[in-house]
């Protein structure tokens, strides 16, 4: 198994069934150290867009569901720290947070488009060990972001079934099975 690392994805094992938050999800990990771990749920599409939370723009960016934590605040992942002052880099290229005024300028101005910068509401944390724990048993896969930056415009609702068809074997079956079980 591969140990997890800032910048890496968590993909949810078929075992999660039941569980609103993460069945079938794919997480890009932000931070990952002995004190816990942060990451970005990137396959959850919710049903508002950034003028629907954000007053000062009228622009239609998709928000996705970041994770059960704090998901009465934004977030966003993007690749253009040289125009986000404050930016923190996750990896290659993909960097967390920075000056939001300076977001919205750049979104009003046309400068970011869905390409460069993902939002979230919400966002997904472990406590320390709580991740390893949930490795041992089995409620993930860690896997190297193969996108770099490109995970960005990486939106699809099959991303999940993608990834399980990229992993062979037993995962090939489950991207195929209904996402409730009881549906079969």
């Amino acid at each position: 198994m591969k140990k997890p690392e800032k910048g890496s994805l968590l993909i949810a094992e078929p075992s999660i069934i039941g569980d609103l938050s993460f069945n079938r999800a794919v997480v890009l990990l932000a931070d990952h150290n002995d004190l816990g771990s942060v990451g970005f749920i990137l396959n959850k599409k919710l049903e508002y867009n950034l003028s629907d939370l954000v007053e000062g723009t009228d622009s239609d960016f998709p928000i996705y569901n970041g994770g059960p934590v704090e998901q009465d605040n934004l977030y966003f992942i993007h690749k253009s720290p040289n125009l986000i002052p404050d930016s923190i880099e996750i990896s290659e290229g993909i960097f967390w947070g920075g000056d939001f005024k300076t977001v919205l300028d750049l979104i009003n101005s046309k400068k970011l488009n869905c390409e460069d910068i993902k939002f979230f509401l919400g966002y997904s944390g472990w406590a320390e060990k709580q991740l390893s724990d949930e490795l041992d048993s089995h409620a993930w896969v860690v896997t190297k972001n193969t996108y770099s930056n490109g995970i960005i415009s990486k939106c699809c609702t099959e991303f999940w079934k993608e990834k399980m068809l990229e992993m062979g074997g037993e995962y090939s079956i489950w991207s195929n099975a209904p996402e409730n079980p009881s549906y079969n």
